[in-house]
């Protein structure tokens, strides 16, 4: 599975992965205000590897798959329930 990590110019720390390269005009609403201008940073195949650093790899997977994108937050942003 390949993914498309792009980094937000305006929040520190915060990447956005995409199921599909330059889909950035199909992110929902208000996301692109919130990011500001998305840097490409590289394209990464998730069958290859076995851990992120900073996100569930399960869980970006599951994302791509289903809404086709991932949005990974700054560390201290994570909200445990």
């Amino acid at each position: 599975m390949q993914c498309f990590i792009y980094r937000s110019a305006k929040k520190t720390d915060t990447y956005l992965y995409l199921a599909e390269e330059d889909k950035l005009n199909e992110l929902p609403e208000g996301l692109d205000k919130l990011l500001g201008r998305l840097e490409f940073v590289m394209e990464l195949d998730l069958t290859k590897i076995k851990r992120l650093e900073n996100a569930d790899i399960e869980e970006v997977k599951s994302n791509l798959s289903g809404i086709g994108f991932y949005l990974q937050l700054p560390r201290e942003l994570h909200v445990s329930v």
